[in-house]
């Protein structure tokens, strides 16, 4: 099974918390062909914080000027980069750090002008993940790509899994985050989610923000062949293998309402 797992940065500030990610991602590394992409927007915002650069967001994406994208590139695909490929290593997984980049993995195009350095990732190219994995290398991507003209964007961590897992043709994409899952009105996680669902919950008001950006990375991904999309809380025990394993964390997404599921958790 091929698997693409996305990390949030927040997952991987605190020391310990990062080393429980990577012994279990090695334990899903040695059991199916996996691929990794994280982010790092908590660590970039103290970094700009301790140089007295303030970060201005806009519908949620930050203004990527040129400090800030020379931000961005240090952190993200510097230092956290490397800091969760080390904890891989020292898991006994050969991991190698990149990011979009490098070896035209993904190739991105500016957003909006205004909001500078920001990319859409336009596609990625499977051939080099492909590569390393057949070397018995875990791939670990950074979201940051570039461009033909040689530009950096910064690109939101959701949609580079989105455009890794689809480019590379992942069977499975799993979004580990610092939530248990996604909530309806009430504040129940919701067990399974179809496209139709998801936009309701976005239409209604009660997914928004971070969580309407996860959920329309979600859709994309299931619009465009991955069968399967889970968001889990990422602090949960060993919870890739459990997922993997079938059982019920966070919630599930589907391009439509899977066979068997109960009524009940499904949101309507």
């Amino acid at each position: 099974m091929k698997i693409l797992i996305k990390l949030g940065g927040t997952l991987l500030d605190d020391p310990a918390s990062r080393h429980s990610i990577a012994r279990q991602l090695a334990a899903v590394a040695h059991r199916n062909r996996t691929v990794v992409v994280h982010g790092g927007g908590k660590q970039v915002t103290r970094y700009l914080q301790e140089r007295g650069v303030e970060s201005r967001f806009v519908g949620g994406l930050r203004v990527s000027d040129a400090p800030v994208i020379e931000a961005v590139t240090n952190v993200i695909a510097g230092g956290v980069n490397k800091q969760l490929v080390a904890s891989l290593i020292a898991s006994e997984c050969r991991a190698v750090g990149l990011s979009g980049i490098d070896g035209a993995l993904t190739t991105a195009e500016q957003l909006r002008p205004d909001l500078g350095f920001v990319g859409r990732p336009v596609r990625t190219s499977g051939r080099l993940l492909d590569l390393l994995l057949q070397g018995e290398y875990l791939p670990v991507v950074a979201c940051v790509a570039g461009d033909q003209s040689g530009a950096i964007f910064n690109v939101n961590a959701d949609q580079m899994a989105v455009s890794c897992a689809s480019g590379w043709g992942a069977d499975r994409l799993i979004f580990l985050t610092d939530v248990p899952g996604v909530k309806d009105d009430t504040g129940k996680v919701i067990a399974n989610l179809t496209v139709s669902d998801i936009q309701e919950l976005i239409k209604s008001g009660v997914a928004h923000g971070g969580m309407e950006a996860k959920l329309e990375a979600a859709r994309t991904a299931l619009e465009s062949g991955i069968g399967k999309v889970s968001i889990a809380l990422g602090h949960e025990p060993n919870v890739c293998l459990r997922l993997l394993e079938g059982e019920k964390l966070g919630t599930d997404l589907y391009l439509t309402r899977p066979g068997g599921a109960p009524e009940e958790d499904v949101a309507r």
